[in-house]
């Protein structure tokens, strides 16, 4: 059998890195059509289909997966070995993260110049969406998610066990009624989540009792977004201490009471298992340990 041209080879990987063929083409400096056409060359090649079309991008079919788990090692030992030799930084340390909109606003995305910092020559996408991506298929490296740790076929570390906090701003608490008891709260606007789940999570935790008056107020889809409302002064919020400490730290937003409840479910950085030893996510995950760890030790 003829081998495969290494273009090819190489094309076919980077759709499998990237989970699509439009940021293989960044990636290699190429235009997606050479790299549709690479992968096309290849498929005719070997006899098989190595990508499903859909309607919205690609994903490796079952023999896809098979070759980019045997292949994409190969390549980044290649990269790994040229690396000191110089070349484009950043063409081929690509490393996306996904993670919720909440934890990339608030925590993440202001932490990365650190990373970066240290690790210039990796780049990091960062991607922030309600939806789960799919690891398995390689729609990113690495993801920070929040659930309850089980997440089959993949290696999760723990990082946080996020407690709900009253936070609002200073001008809010000093010049609105007076909140010395949790009761207290409900003289002022509460600003909910999109679930209106928190404010009366962190009642019952607090001995306030149950009331349809904790799940009123105004809504919003991202904590985020809560934060933003809760330091222009439109009322009190409930959120994820974790999300509130830069604005609690900058003195953007005080702690309304020493009151908090525990949250269901904690952040975990999840990957796949060969995925975890690949030189640019292993120094990704040993920097977010630390970055967890002195964040831990200031809070």
């Amino acid at each position: 059998m003829i081998q495969p041209p290494l273009p090819a080879l190489r094309a076919f990987v980077e759709v499998g890195r990237r989970g699509g063929v439009k940021d293989a083409a960044a990636a290699l400096g190429v235009t997606p059509g050479a790299v549709s056409q690479q992968v096309r060359a290849l498929e005719l090649r070997l006899g098989v289909v190595l990508l499903e079309r859909l309607h919205r991008g690609v994903r490796l079919s079952a023999e896809g997966e098979r070759l980019f788990a045997a292949l994409d090692p190969g390549f980044r030992q290649i990269e790994d070995a040229l690396r000191p030799y110089g070349g484009r930084p950043g063409r081929t340390n690509l490393l996306t993260v996904t993670t919720t909109p909440s934890f990339a606003a608030t925590w993440l995305a202001p932490r990365l110049g650190a990373f970066a910092a240290v690790h210039p020559d990796i780049e990091v996408r960062l991607l922030a969406g309600v939806g789960l991506a799919d690891l398995h298929g390689g729609e990113a490296d690495l993801a920070i998610r929040h659930g309850g740790g089980d997440y089959p076929g993949l290696v999760s570390l723990r990082l946080f066990d996020p407690h709900l906090v009253v936070v609002a701003s200073p001008r809010r608490l000093a010049e609105g009624p007076p909140v010395r008891r949790p009761a207290d709260c409900l003289a002022h606007p509460l600003l909910q989540d999109r679930n209106r789940r928190d404010w009366s999570q962190w009642a019952e935790a607090s001995g306030a009792g149950a009331s349809p008056r904790w799940r009123g107020g105004s809504i919003f889809a991202d904590d985020a977004l809560l934060i933003r409302a809760a330091i222009a002064g439109q009322g009190l919020a409930v959120v994820r201490d974790i999300y509130a400490a830069d604005e609690l730290a900058a003195g953007r937003l005080v702690r309304v009471l020493a009151n908090t409840a525990p949250t269901a479910d904690a952040y975990f950085l999840v990957a796949r298992p060969d995925r975890m030893a690949q030189r640019s996510v292993k120094a990704f995950r040993d920097w977010l340990l630390g970055a967890v760890e002195a964040f831990a030790a200031a809070n």
